[in-house]
Parts: C-alpha cells; sequence; structure tokens
C-alpha cells in the first residue's frame, strides 16, 4: 500500500523511535513477557498549523512516515530521515543520543521537553500499538513491515476515505500480482 513516488515529509516533523511486541505462538502467561519478539521502528509526522473556528492557534498531525529499524544508531536515524524527510525541515527530537549532528545534518533541530516534544508522533504511534493489538491480536516482526504501510495509507487519509479508495485502486491496477509465496516468504523468488 506504499506508494513509491510518494513525497517526503516537509515543514516541521516530529520524530522518535518505538518499541513493538510480536505476536507470541504456543506461550501463555509469564514467558509472553520475556519473549524476545520486539521490534524497533522509527517514526516521523508532520506538524500542520490551523485556525480554529475562534480564530484560536491549533495544531494537528499531517502525513505520516513509519519503518523498521536495526538500531537506533545515528546511521539508522540519518537513513530514515534522508529516506523520508526534505532537507532544511524544522525536526523536533527528545534528544536522545541517536539524533547527533551527523544523523540531522541539512535539517534544522530543535530539541522538545521529552514529556511533551512529540504529542502528535506519540499519538499515532498509540494508534498504531492499538490498531496491531487489538485488531491482529500482535503481529509476526518478519510482516511488520507490511503493516507498517498499511497503516500509513490509512492513516494519511482518515480525512478523505474517498480519496483512499480511489488510491488504492490506482495503486491495485499499477502493480504485477505477488504470489502468496513471495507474501510468506519475502526471499522466494516464485
Amino acid at each position: 500500500m506504499a506508494h513509491e513516488g510518494r513525497s517526503p515529509l516537509a515543514g516541521r516533523i516530529e520524530a522518535d523511535k518505538v518499541i513493538l511486541e510480536g505476536a507470541i505462538r504456543s506461550r501463555t502467561g509469564r514467558g509472553v513477557i520475556r519473549a524476545q519478539r520486539r521490534t524497533l521502528v522509527f517514526g516521523a509526522v508532520e506538524v500542520v498549523a490551523y485556525q480554529d473556528k475562534h480564530d484560536g492557534n491549533l495544531e494537528k498531525a499531517g502525513c505520516l512516515r513509519l519503518a523498521v529499524a536495526p538500531r537506533a544508531d545515528t546511521a539508522s536515524i540519518r537513513s530514515f530521515l534522508t529516506s523520508n524527510v526534505l532537507p532544511g525541515s524544522v525536526i523536533n527530537t527528545d534528544g536522545s543520543k541517536g539524533y547527533s549532528g551527523t544523523a540531522l545534518a541539512g535539517y534544522r533541530h530543535e530539541l522538545r521537553d521529552p514529556e511533551t516534544h512529540a504529542l502528535h508522533i506519540h499519538r499515532a504511534f498509540g494508534n498504531l500499538k492499538t490498531w496491531l493489538n487489538g485488531t491482529h491480536h500482535g503481529v509476526d516482526p518478519k510482516y511488520l513491515k507490511h503493516y507498517l504501510d498499511e497503516f500509513v495509507f490509512r492513516f494519511n487519509r482518515s480525512n478523505t476515505p474517498m480519496d483512499a479508495f480511489r488510491t488504492l485502486l490506482g495503486l491495485a491496477t499499477q502493480r504485477n500480482h505477488v504470489p502468496l509465496k513471495r507474501i510468506v516468504n519475502p526471499e522466494s523468488k516464485g
């Protein structure tokens, strides 16, 4: 559901990371808590300013990008940002070590209070966790990228459901069929 030609995020961006727990098979009780099924996910969301009907200045979440990440180091953060955010944008972060000058080169960095710096991205992460656990009862880490793509697609089009339907139809008609074998095992050629 991800469109390869989508435009990068721009303007003021909130960026952060979250660890998602995957589905656990054939384990119950305390073993589930200790199971190693964790996946690191980077997220970035545009912050859109607008005025309400009483001329109050408010903010809302704009477009979202999510990606599975191997580590929360400078190189991984840099790769995520350059793939998803337009250079020159303002990046709001909590100031963790990975958001170094090297990772944020070409961007304007604004350090925010860790408690309130990223209300929009934290809300998106909360919605993602609720959707994954409530609807799907957890997702195996090897399939997580596909679920992230679907969540981003839905999030970015939540205010325009008819456009979402048209976009999905357009994407489906422009792509070749993907066999189930390749979906289940991405390394297979068939």
